[in-house]
């Protein structure tokens, strides 16, 4: 009953750079929110029993065949960073343009795998994995520089 009871929020997903990505310029992924440990109790007379779910590590599909797992919820890019530099635990490179994609971006889904354990009258255990999941799109541009011959 604790366990069904577990309400988890779905992960928010944030990117840097903001707005579109560059082809060959690391995506910084992290969670803005619906990361942390949640829990339950549920109560019948003379028993109570607490679930709590914890985070423990996200699974991105990032929309050009590629997955990435970050064990947690990712660094926040902060400005003055330099923006050539990958994310120290949650990042991915695109290697090619999203132009040709529906809608011309990448369908990019993050999937937070919570472990569950639970307590009440002197016992206690794990329950099977949960998961929560949202989805984003990331437009994905390629810059070229051209050369006229400096005429």
């Amino acid at each position: 009953m604790a366990r069904r009871q577990l309400k988890l929020p779905s992960p928010a997903i944030s990117a840097n750079p903001a707005g579109d990505q560059l082809v060959n310029l690391p995506t910084w992924m992290w969670l803005s929110s619906g990361w942390g440990p949640v829990s339950t109790t549920a109560s019948v007379p003379g028993v109570s029993v607490t679930a709590t779910a914890t985070p423990g590590f996200v699974t991105w599909s990032m929309g050009d065949g590629s997955t990435v797992v970050c064990n947690g919820a990712g660094t926040p890019y902060s400005v003055g960073t330099d923006p050539a530099a990958p994310s120290p635990d949650c990042g991915h490179v695109y290697h090619r343009s999203s132009a040709a994609q529906p809608g011309q971006a990448f369908g990019v889904t993050a999937t937070v795998h919570w472990t569950v354990t639970w307590s009440g009258a002197g016992q206690g255990g794990t329950f099977p994995e949960m998961t929560t999941t949202s989805t984003e799109s990331f437009r994905v541009a390629e810059s070229q520089a051209l050369n006229n011959g400096g005429g």
